[in-house]
């Protein structure tokens, strides 16, 4: 690709953690320039450690990585006059704001959107929050696990009903999600600024990103019913749409949405042709009926092979089914590493490492990608862009405005 698609946007981020920062990196890695705006003493992210990706991980700290790369970071002390100063000389330059910031304290500095648009009509005001900017939520503090995986519904609609507490989520699901959608609306704005010539207010919260997550059951509890895992035989509704235990007690997923038309062949294809006459599993109304029997009978037929043999067997068939994999066989899985889904961050004088290359891209490549940037690394340049001296960057220096 010649030319990034961001290319020559420039992004003024003053966010944390995780959910808005992502969608600055996925910005970032088409281009814009995302200048993050971080307090002198950085962003608390930085300090945590999970799953040993985070400073618990002994060497680069993954999780930064992944949330940051690609882009710039300024220090500086927004509760100063000198640091605000610059924040607003930096807007001056800006195509889009994007922060994460509760409204209380985008007020008190000068930041609220009502404020920013009216100076820059033509910036792009792009917030992700926990619960939406209206009601009586509006101003509390939400992370993914709360706002998105707790309240949102996916912690009780995925709780099996024999577990008497809910399932915990992996991390960061709903910020990484709600960050596709800040970065497509981002876009969409950009697009309208330059047919209209004026900026837009953009929202995100993680409460609706669950929604639109579970907009099945969102559409099943809107005509009255209850949604809620199933478990067991209940589970299959349709019995070639489910997991199987293979000998070796690994699963294979089949998802035969149109079931009457791949149960012959499948049958045929697992030597058990006298099933396709069975007056009990003729059509997906008579499997439904004996749905227990099917089951069983699909069951013990899976029992019977390894979770190599299935997959080469299943080969054989033209029909939707996948291996259920553990997280460490996508490193190694030949439609990863053909597509690329794995991209390499090499730093000049650093170590190497692997990240995710995210879901989009253009003309069958990849963003390269960029390592993230430490704590404060482009403070100077920055404010050597925006035109002040080296005297004056010392004085910043010497009064605390930067570390």
């Amino acid at each position: 690709m010649d030319q990034a698609a961001f290319e020559g946007v420039r992004v003024v981020e003053l966010a944390q953690w995780v959910f808005v920062p992502v969608a600055g990196a996925l910005l970032a890695d088409w281009g814009a320039d995302v200048v993050r705006v971080e307090r002198p003493e950085g962003d608390p992210y930085r300090g945590l450690a999970t799953q040993g990706i985070g400073t618990d991980g002994g060497g680069v700290n993954l999780s930064v990585a992944l949330a940051n790369r690609g882009k710039r970071s300024l220090a500086i002390d927004l509760r100063s006059e000198q640091g605000r100063q610059v924040l607003g000389q930096l807007l001056e330059t800006a195509d889009v704001f994007l922060t994460n910031f509760r409204p209380g304290a985008l007020r008190r500095l000068g930041l609220d959107s009502d404020t920013l648009t009216a100076r820059f009509p033509r910036l792009v005001y792009a917030r992700g929050h926990g619960y939406g900017v209206r009601g009586p939520g509006a101003d509390r503090p939400g992370y993914d696990s709360s706002a998105f995986w707790a309240q949102g519904g996916l912690a009780h609609v995925l709780t099996p009903p024999e577990r008497d507490a809910p399932i915990s989520q992996r991390g960061a699901m709903g910020d990484r999600n709600g960050a596709m959608a800040l970065a497509f609306g981002i876009a969409s704005a950009l697009l309208r600024r330059e047919r209209t010539g004026r900026g837009t207010v953009v929202d995100v919260s993680l409460l609706a990103t669950a929604m639109w997550t579970l907009s099945s059951d969102i559409l099943s509890a809107l005509t009255g019913q209850t949604p809620r895992a199933a478990s067991g035989v209940d589970a299959y509704r349709n019995p070639l749409v489910g997991s199987y235990r293979t000998k070796d007690g690994r699963h294979i997923q089949l998802v035969f949405l149109e079931p009457d038309r791949y149960w012959a062949d499948f049958c045929r294809l697992v030597g058990r042709e006298d099933l396709v006459a069975d007056p009990r599993f003729t059509d997906l109304a008579a499997r439904a009926a004996n749905r227990a029997a099917c089951v069983a009978e699909i069951a013990a037929i899976f029992a019977d092979r390894t979770f190599a043999e299935w997959k080469d067997l299943l080969g054989g068939i033209d029909a939707p089914w996948a291996p259920v994999q553990a997280v460490e066989e996508l490193l190694t899985d030949p439609q990863v590493l053909a597509n690329d889904y794995l991209g390499e961050v090499t730093a000049e004088g650093g170590p190497s490492y692997r990240l995710p290359t995210g879901p989009v891209q253009f003309d069958e490549h990849p963003p390269a990608l960029r390592r993230a940037p430490e704590h404060g690394e482009h403070t100077e340049s920055v404010l050597l862009e925006l035109g002040y001296t080296w005297e004056q960057i010392g004085t910043f220096a010497e009064t605390g405005v930067i570390p």
